[in-house]
């Protein structure tokens, strides 16, 4: 293939706008700050999750109190109507007044159990509470970070994609002045080349490949004509010589 000096160089310049391209979108890939929110994300799922959880456990508890404080009332109920029995003086038989004596210490014991088990379920209830406002003031706060960390990733790819852009209309530009068949060659290789399908000779080295071209391929591309397409013959691409190739 025939290329004139001009059109090799403008190649060797379309290289390093596609080279450009590619660190361009990588970088856009593999933001810190795209990682960062997809991280805070995640947690933030993860503290929605645990919301879920203490607000269940809360609903249980304060069913289990109400429940707690039924049984309390409905003990106290009896103990008070046996105490009134009990002091109207009506029980004038000494077993039933040792009976109802009795019936009144037992459900005394029983309701000291049930305050018992009324006051646990209240301890239990107000430290699933506490841990509730503290996983709310987390979420808040994580919240807030997922915002600010996604306005500053949505900023970041915009500087990108705005480097894009200037790049992509400057590489539209340069392949117009590319002869078809020599650009359509490039293409080719530099997709089957890892995104490289033209390289310098920088003194006597293929910066392709950065492999030392032997005596015998220097001599062969040193008496080349000028338009020549040349390539490597270790990686194959194109290799352009220029006033730094050491020919």
């Amino acid at each position: 293939m025939k290329a004139q000096p001009d059109a090799q160089l403008l190649v060797l310049q379309l290289q390093a706008l596609d080279t450009e391209l590619d660190q361009l979108r990588h970088r856009r890939d593999h933001m810190p700050q795209a990682a960062l929110v997809a991280e805070l994300t995640t947690s933030a799922r993860v503290m929605a999750d645990r919301l879920t959880a203490i607000a269940v456990e809360i609903g249980d508890l304060e069913r289990e109190q109400r429940r707690a404080e039924n049984d309390v009332e409905v003990v106290r109920l009896r103990s008070s109507k046996d105490a009134e029995l009990l002091d109207s003086g009506s029980i004038l038989d000494p077993k039933q007044l040792q009976s109802l004596q009795a019936e009144i210490a037992s459900l005394a014991r029983r309701q000291g159990d049930l305050e018992d088990v009324e006051l646990e379920v209240l301890e239990r209830l107000e430290e699933a509470q506490k841990v509730q406002r503290q996983l709310r003031d987390q979420e808040a706060t994580l919240r807030q970070q997922v915002i600010d960390a996604t306005v500053e990733r949505d900023t970041a790819t915009a500087e990108i994609q705005a480097e894009e852009d200037s790049v992509s209309a400057d590489r539209a530009r340069l392949r117009t002045r590319i002869p078809a068949d020599f650009l359509a060659l490039y293409e080719k290789l530099r997709a089957d080349k890892e995104g490289v399908g033209a390289a310098a000779l920088h003194r006597g080295r293929c910066e392709g490949c950065r492999i030392e071209l032997t005596p015998v391929d220097i001599s062969r591309l040193r008496d080349a004509p000028a338009d020549d397409v040349m390539r490597c013959e270790e990686c194959r691409r194109i290799l352009i010589r220029t006033d730094e190739s050491g020919l």
